[in-house]
């Protein structure tokens, strides 16, 4: 029988947020049933575990650093809760490259498949990523650039994929010339 880490670590971080629940710890917001978080009337503002601390408008380092040890990090695309711009109470569920951090939060980017390469006016904003099992789809899928999320990692609902390196030295290349990050 073949040992897949990825649904083991996924399976051990559920169950330590099951646990941390039990115990009294921060609990999870639940929606109420046939709602999603963020959605109206469903679920806390600002997503799973609470207040979302806003988009990240500063500088940080760009990191690539995917682990097969069931922990969210760096040059992963995971599913989270994202907030709207215009209402950081609601949101939706979507993928997201992470691509840094910035102290207890990981820094990460909204991927689309909507293709923006027409759009001459946010042709910067976005970056061609190509395909993935990140899209049940399998969809060509761009990262943008012009908003950084910060995400708590316990609302992390599952991770997708870990994007090929070279790749991510595209979104890294991009990250420094827009933001001047390292």
């Amino acid at each position: 029988m073949a040992l897949n880490l990825r649904s083991l670590g996924n399976a051990l971080r559920g169950t330590l947020r099951f646990l941390d629940r039990l115990s009294g710890g921060a609990p999870a917001a639940r929606p109420p049933a046939g709602t999603r978080a963020g959605a109206p009337g469903g679920g806390a503002p600002g997503g799973l575990t609470g207040t979302y601390p806003g988009d990240f408008r500063g500088k940080a380092k760009v990191q690539y650093r995917p682990a097969a040890k069931g922990l969210p990090e760096p040059g992963e695309i995971i599913w989270t809760w994202v907030p709207f711009e215009e209402d950081h109470s609601r949101g939706k569920d979507r993928p997201v490259l992470l691509v840094g951090n910035h102290g207890r939060y990981l820094l990460g980017l909204m991927l689309t498949s909507k293709d923006h390469d027409g759009d001459a006016r946010r042709a910067d904003d976005y970056v061609d990523i190509g395909t993935g099992p990140w899209d049940r789809q399998w969809r060509p899928s761009e990262a943008r650039l012009d908003r950084v999320l910060q995400i708590n990692p316990r609302d992390v609902r599952r991770e997708g994929a870990v994007l090929d390196a070279g790749r991510f030295r595209d979104i890294a290349s991009a990250l420094r010339g827009r933001h001047g990050w390292s």
